[in-house]
């Protein structure tokens, strides 16, 4: 594999996030002195994203406008959709072209939630039905502030919410999410939307996670959870720490929820 110096003239082509807030491009990586091109033109690909210049659900342009746009060959630019396309950033569309992609989608919407009913048909237990218990906005805590990579007492916003299947409730979940980001987020708004919470997050907020990191483990059920999922205190629930990042490996929430896997349980499939 050949590899080139970093081309300035190239990146020198994207447009920079114009929304004022300059975090996610303090906390992108600095682009290596040596990488693949395709790489580079990955990484120019992805800042695109993440400054929102093609909203989810959107058309990128076409491989050769991109191989124009960046003075590169169409192979070049394929083998950069290729990799975005494996890492379910992109979806390509037989005959329509490349689009951004999203929650909303059938086949995604239950990308980061994996647990699924014991008879292992999730379609038939249908949507889980969300009940808000509360939404405000605080300030983080250190030990929130370093999952989100902000400063201690930057502006978060706290959401307390169960999730039930066939009215009986499964998840008890703790949600912070970097207060600046999320202005204007609501109890109602979380409530009311009937899609997967990450796909409001992409309509209303232009927030797209695009991958998490999970820390699991086995815990008892304390009085006050086990009152909200109805089940005995001291009864075994699975405690999963979620972090959620979007483009560039920024974290954009963290997700602290306690599951009831009396008849649910947690599967994966790992490649």
């Amino acid at each position: 594999m050949s590899y080139i110096r970093y081309d300035s003239t190239v990146a020198s082509t994207l447009p920079l996030p114009s929304n004022g807030d300059t975090a996610a491009a303090d906390a992108a990586p600095a682009t290596p002195a040596f990488s693949p091109l395709y790489q580079q033109i990955k990484g120019l690909i992805l800042q695109s994203l993440q400054a929102g210049e093609w909203k989810p659900g959107e058309a990128i342009p076409s491989e050769m406008d991109l191989a124009a746009r960046f003075r590169v060959s169409q192979g070049t630019v394929r083998k950069a959709i290729d990799e975005l396309a494996a890492e379910n950033l992109v979806v390509r569309r037989q005959g329509k072209g490349t689009f951004v992609a999203t929650h909303a989608e059938d086949h995604v919407q239950y990308r980061f939630l994996k647990l699924v009913p014991d008879s292992g048909d999730r379609d038939a237990e249908g949507p889980a039905q969300r009940d808000v218990l509360e939404c405000r906005r605080t300030r983080a805590t250190a030990e929130i502030a370093r999952s989100l990579a902000l400063r201690s007492g930057d502006p978060v916003v706290q959401i307390r919410r169960t999730l039930s299947f066939g009215g009986v409730p499964t998840i008890l979940e703790d949600l912070w999410l970097p207060g600046n980001a999320f202005k204007g987020l609501s109890a109602q708004q979380m409530a009311s939307y009937h899609g997967p919470t990450y796909a409001m997050f992409e309509l209303d907020f232009g927030v797209r996670m695009v991958r998490a990191e999970e820390k699991i483990r086995a815990v008892a059920a304390d009085g006050p959870s086990a009152a909200l999922l109805q089940v005995p205190e001291g009864s075994p629930l699975l405690s999963v720490e979620r972090i959620a990042y979007t483009y560039n490996d920024l974290p954009m929430e963290l997700r602290r929820g306690l599951y009831r896997t009396d008849t649910h349980h947690y599967r994966n499939e790992l490649n």
